[in-house]
């Protein structure tokens, strides 16, 4: 068995075999490091984003109970202005109407 490894060992195959095992370890080694300092890296940050975006959404839904409650007092005031049109048209009619009779 052991003179086996050595002839394979001792052969270009072998030698063949050994390196391309040994850069498979190392891409395995360098890749887990690299994805657990990611890891502790970014998890920090990524949690911090979590809550903005949860503080934003909240925001977001106040503005909007906000608009509707804008809006529904802009129609408020367009029904108003409607209504106040409406009695200035009939006011100037009865000044027209009473313009007439004193010229009468």
């Amino acid at each position: 068995m052991i003179l086996t490894i050595i002839q394979l060992e001792q052969s270009i195959a072998g030698a063949v075999i050994s390196i391309a095992a040994l850069l498979i370890v190392a891409g395995l080694i360098g890749y887990l490091t690299a994805w657990f300092y990611a890891k502790s890296v970014y998890t920090p940050v990524i949690k911090g984003l979590e809550k903005e975006k949860a503080d934003l959404q909240a925001e977001v839904t106040g503005l909007k109970a906000e608009v509707d409650k804008l809006n529904t007092t802009i129609g408020d005031l367009e029904g108003r202005i409607k209504k106040l049109e409406n009695e200035l048209a009939q006011k100037e009619k009865e000044l027209q109407d009473s313009g007439k009779k004193v010229k009468e």
